[in-house]
């Protein structure tokens, strides 16, 4: 897909965004940590993991998108569990320029990383950092309205699927046509 979005001219120009969101799945009504047999009779996730962040508990898996900065497509993306912290997933190529927020801080990128720096114990942020930390977030806008859209709009946001793989393909699916949504929009503008 991306040689036909290539051949249409849209070619990556001013850098990438590198993002990830929670797709929830199934947890069942068996305790997290027994694991599911291969005969079960339920819909419980066989992969799907737990993981609490900002206070609140996600069971399933994590989408990780790179969408270009231009036309706000996606251009490459990855499925794991949501226990896989974000830094552990690097989607960028060499020569590319990849804006990233705080949970990619100290992760070594491929290409260029633009990452938002964060405070570590003892050392708080300096002007210089917040600063720098706001010029990225403003760059990162155009990710949030690809996982608004792939949610509301596909209703990719829960799946009844319940291994990695299979979440994987259903999402293959959903930003194939996310980028077709996309490509409509961006014809009806006149940008394409």
């Amino acid at each position: 897909m991306q040689r036909q979005l290539n051949a249409l001219g849209l070619k990556i120009k001013k850098g990438m965004i590198q993002d990830a969101t929670f797709i929830h799945s199934n947890p069942g009504h068996a305790k997290a940590d027994k694991p599911r047999g291969e005969n079960a009779k339920t819909t419980r996730s066989k992969d799907g993991t737990w993981v609490k962040k900002g206070g609140k508990s996600h069971f399933g898996y994590k989408l990780h998108t790179i969408i270009d900065k231009d036309y706000e497509l996606i251009r490459r993306f990855g499925t794991t569990t949501s226990s896989v912290h974000d830094s552990q997933v690097d989607l960028s190529e060499v020569g590319e320029v990849v804006y990233r927020d705080k949970g990619y801080f100290g992760a070594v990128a491929k290409g260029f990383a633009a990452t938002m720096q964060r405070a570590v114990r003892g050392h708080p942020l300096g002007i210089n950092y917040i600063l720098r930390n706001e010029r990225i977030s403003v760059q990162r806008v155009p990710c949030e309205r690809v996982y608004a859209v792939t949610k509301e709009v596909f209703k990719a946001g829960k799946v009844l699927v319940t291994t990695v793989e299979r979440v994987n393909i259903k999402m293959l699916m959903t930003a194939f046509s996310f980028n077709l949504h996309q490509l409509r929009t961006l014809k009806r503008k006149g940008t394409i």
